[in-house]
């Protein structure tokens, strides 16, 4: 976890999140690249610094950061040859800039041809110490936030080549993962206490799938989509695309045990034979093992029809003829 004054190291590291060792390009030696955590109304300063060295990806890149309006500071949004030129080898830049008003959940990302499918990609979360919302939750830290992947084992430059289809080779949540015919690897495990309510914020880090989203034997309710919150809807499931932002709050109310935490990939053929696709919910207590939890119940459906802003935030202008 950074804060947002900071530093951000892109180099590359051969790691395995699903088993399956390649070389990668990383910041700060890690994937998901580190939970950057800011209060409303801070200043952001995070020196990017450009140490990369494997010419199988690309050596120059950007970091956008994905959700932020960038108010008078879109020289710092990172997006490569349109408000910026990307940093080349050994370069180095500091993006300065606000987030005034805003709170909520975000991600960053390399914004350089499709060097964030290599691993530079991860969360970014501004908490309100205000939140309207709170009184709903109980847990709202670094340890409730759920990324979602997809991972490919062939560097993106050679994806680029195949005009066939590329196919995701495993889906991560929180950088864990399994791939058909690959190792049974430790997932990702989500600790909970029992009788507490979560907040968990979910980010699609996705390069190309969508995921649908579920808890086996949990209720999933709304509170915050894309850095907005709105008024509390719940679900069994969530369709989440790239990009997109959920926070949901989630009670701890059944047995303690060891419960599937399911992202199904819109890929062909997608499947949770073996962990594919999955993390794992535990409650203190439960043993350390796989879970045998059954999908579903699946009776709350998610409508997007349902989702409406906690405060409205009314039409732009005013409400008088020619103004």
């Amino acid at each position: 976890v950074i804060g947002p004054v900071s530093q951000l190291h892109i180099a590359n590291q051969f790691i395995a999140p699903d088993g399956y060792n390649r070389s990668v390009t990383l910041a700060n030696s890690v994937f998901p690249a580190p939970l950057i955590q800011a209060n409303k109304n801070d200043q952001f300063a995070i020196e990017v610094l450009n140490e990369l060295t494997d010419d199988t990806m690309p050596l120059e890149t950007s970091v956008h950061w994905h959700g932020i309006f960038q108010h008078k500071s879109n020289w710092a949004d990172g997006a490569s040859y349109v408000t910026q030129c990307p940093l080349r080898q050994q370069e180095s830049f500091v993006p300065k800039f606000n987030v005034t008003g805003q709170t909520g959940t975000y991600w960053y990302h390399s914004h350089y041809t499709t060097q964030y499918c290599d691993g530079l990609r991860g969360p970014l979360v501004i908490y309100d110490p205000e939140d309207p919302l709170a009184h709903l939750y109980d847990v709202d830290d670094e340890n409730t936030v759920i990324t979602l992947s997809d991972w490919y084992h062939i560097p993106s430059i050679l994806l680029g080549q195949i005009f066939t289809g590329v196919t995701a080779n495993s889906t991560l949540i929180n950088g864990r993962g399994r791939y058909a015919g690959g190792p049974s690897v430790p997932l990702s495990v989500i600790n909970v206490q029992q009788g507490l309510r979560y907040r968990f914020r979910m980010i699609s880090m996705s390069c190309d799938p969508s995921f649908n989203f579920t808890i086996d034997g949990h209720r999933m309710t709304i509170i915050e989509v894309d850095g907005n919150e709105v008024e509390p809807v719940e679900v069994d499931s969530i369709p989440i695309l790239v990009g997109q932002r959920y926070s949901v709050v989630v009670t701890a109310n059944q047995p303690v045990g060891n419960y599937w935490i399911r992202a199904l990939s819109s890929e062909t053929d997608a499947t949770f034979d073996g962990g594919q696709n999955m993390a794992i919910l535990r409650y203190a207590g439960a043993a350390d093992e796989d879970p045998t939890s059954d999908a579903g119940p699946y009776e709350l459906s998610f409508d997007e029809g349902n989702l409406h802003p906690l405060i409205n935030p009314g039409a732009p202008g005013i409400p008088e003829i020619g103004k």
